[in-house]
């Protein structure tokens, strides 16, 4: 056997190999059946269409998907979903930009799973009273797709204008989607066993014609009463009528947004997650924020779209924002969505400072959550990286690590850092967490109207925004950043604002901070004109159809161009507004102006400059150069 060929020699390696092949294969196999494990909901017990309440069932279906390996599909054979609240199925949480109601009813909580799919089949699900739909918590790989999300009797009503003097508002109400009594001259809508009453304020008016917020209306009032007082009497079921003495009235056969009841449950919640796909869906209303994100990672939302029911006559549809992205990191994708009738802004990205309250000793920091709809959140964690701000110039002193975090109530905590605190940071100033900044990219949307302005971004990530088409009734785009009001931070570093549509509903509505169609307006009490805010937006290959002057108003950036742009004026509203200049620049460095067209006669076709020299710009000759003080 001396000389047995060397693959003899070798025969017991080989067959090992050949075993550990036909093993992989077989778990392979294996696997392979496990990722498409399909759990049909009505296995559960439930059927579409019976009006029985499905949070029972959906919840040990969740358990049951907990307990496979691999992926799992959750299936609805295509039908209507009834989901009502039930003492069992709460969980507290604390939601960012949302009323502390807690605990929250929900009806999917999603908590602690990995590799789920939900796939309603385009099937209705259907809500009952103020409820979570979706609770996405400490989960990863999740999808969620082909669903429509509404409620028989929104947490938002509306009412048709029958007629209107400077007397009397003669109101029409549906009474089976809005129930309603009057009790002491006043408006309440009601459900089961709970009233809400009107409020006084942010009521919008809807052209029945075109479905836009009637403009010059937005939150100065569709209908105003000297000294704002006013009563309601029912002339016959389902026909009120307001009394008072009205400065302006809404016209006859338009809608009219009344809103009340508390934002206090999101209609989909993702928390502390991250891979999250939400695709296909239609949220026609919410009882708060339409869909909040926040302290999650890489987000992937396409074809989601907040949008009133037409099918039930509808001009509302979520009680307040589209997407809230808040404190989130990693990449952010919301592309071909659709926002309409939403009683705030469409989709806003930012991240939450805090104050300073005491400085324990040279490592430590007291600070208090500003605004009441950011507390209860763990605002930090060991590692997290940390900029100090000054408050009045809004400059980020230095950068420190969190070394702990620990929280005293909902509205104070203590950070100690790694590193001793700057001795210039003092009690007032601020800390934005910058661990918990995304990168966004906003394509292909249609941004239709709705109260307030279309995307909010402060976020120092990369955003793109591209291709888009914008009808907001106040500005498309804002982007702010303050640690004195709102205390929503994120000073931006790397904004393109590219092939964009601003059709001509844009701006007829002011909010705050609307200065233009696109309006960068951080607030900052003291101006740094040799340090701006912001950095680096660029503003590019756009189309606008403005009715009135401003198109840019930019405060406090360094670097800014806006080039290549077209610019067609618009006749079908009148020009209303105070600022008499097409772009504005204010305290701003490196601005470069250039390459951009008009068509028809472009109101203004100037520049402002405030509070910075002229070398600051490179501009051509299509626009009049303008000094301000």
């Amino acid at each position: 056997m001396k000389n047995k060929p060397r693959f003899f020699k070798n025969w017991k390696f080989i067959n090992i190999i050949m075993l550990i092949v036909i093993l992989a294969s077989s778990c392979s196999h294996f696997q392979k059946e496990k990722q498409n494990s399909v759990l049909d909901i009505t296995d559960s017990g439930i059927q579409p269409n019976t009006g029985e309440n499905a949070i029972f069932a959906i919840q040990k279906v969740i358990e049951k998907a907990k307990t496979i390996d691999g992926e799992v599909l959750i299936k609805f054979p295509v039908g209507r979903y009834d989901f009502r609240i039930d003492k069992n199925h709460v969980k507290t949480y604390f939601e960012s930009n949302t009323t502390d109601n807690n605990p929250k009813n929900f009806a999917f909580l999603i908590e602690e799973c990995q590799n789920l799919i939900i796939d309603g089949g385009g099937s209705d699900f259907i809500f009952h009273g103020p409820m979570q739909p979706f609770s996405i918590d400490n989960s990863k790989n999740i999808t969620i797709r082909n669903v429509n999300i509404d409620w028989d009797i929104p947490l938002t009503a509306q009412a048709k204008v029958v007629s209107a003097t400077d007397k009397i508002i003669e109101l029409k109400i549906d009474t089976v989607q809005f129930p309603y009594v009057i009790e002491d001259g006043w408006l309440y809508f009601i459900y089961e066993t709970w009233k809400e009453p009107m409020w006084k304020w942010g009521t919008m008016e809807f052209d029945a014609a075109t479905r836009l917020v009637v403009p010059e209306t937005g939150d100065n009032g569709c209908f105003r009463a000297v000294d704002n007082k006013y009563s309601f009497e029912e002339r016959e079921a389902g026909v009120v009528q307001m009394l008072g003495e009205f400065t302006r009235v809404p016209a006859a056969g338009n809608y009219l947004v009344l809103r009340h009841s508390p934002r206090d449950h999101a209609g989909i919640f993702v928390w502390q997650s991250e891979n999250i796909h939400l695709k296909n869906i239609n949220v026609y209303h919410a009882a708060g924020l339409g869909c909040l994100s926040q302290y999650s990672r890489n987000l992937d939302y396409a074809n989601v779209n907040f949008i009133p029911n037409q099918k039930k006559n509808r001009y509302l549809s979520a009680h307040d924002d589209g997407f809230q992205i808040s404190n989130c990191a990693g990449q952010v994708n919301i592309i071909d969505c659709e926002f309409a009738g939403l009683m705030d802004d469409p989709i806003n990205v930012h991240g939450t400072s805090v104050r300073i309250i005491e400085k324990p000793d040279d490592y430590k920091l007291k600070c208090l959550f500003v605004h009441n709809q950011s507390e209860g959140m763990r605002w930090g964690r060991p590692g997290e990286e940390v900029a100090f701000i000054e408050n009045e110039s809004m400059q980020t002193v230095s950068i420190g690590k969190l070394k702990s975090f620990k929280a005293l109530n909902t509205s104070e905590f203590i950070v100690e850092f790694e590193d001793i605190i700057p001795l210039e940071i003092t009690i007032g100033d601020a800390l934005e967490n910058l661990s918990w900044t995304p990168d966004l990219l906003v394509s292909n949307c249609l941004f239709g109207s709705c109260r307030a302005r279309g995307l909010l971004v402060t976020t120092p990530g990369k955003v793109v925004i591209e291709n888009n088409i914008f009808e907001s009734s106040g500005s498309a785009i804002l982007i702010a950043g303050d640690a004195n009001y709102w205390y929503e931070s994120g000073a931006v570093k790397d904004v393109v604002i590219r092939n964009n549509t601003f059709n001509d509903p844009c701006l007829t509505s002011m909010y705050q901070f609307c200065q233009a169609i696109i309006s960068i307006y951080p607030e900052i009490p003291k101006l740094n004109n040799e340090i701006p805010f912001h950095r680096n937006i660029v503003i590019e290959n756009n189309v606008f159809h403005p009715f009135d002057y401003p198109v840019l108003y930019a405060k406090s950036v360094d670097n800014i161009n806006f080039v290549n742009n077209k610019i067609i004026r618009s006749t079908r509203f009148k020009a209303f507004h105070k600022r008499k200049y097409t772009l504005s620049f204010n305290a701003c460095k490196d601005v470069e102006v250039s390459g951009n067209k008009f068509e028809g006669d472009v109101l203004g076709k100037n520049i402002l400059l405030e509070n910075m020299p002229e070398k600051e710009i490179k501009a051509q000759n299509e626009f009049q150069l303008l000094s301000g003080s």
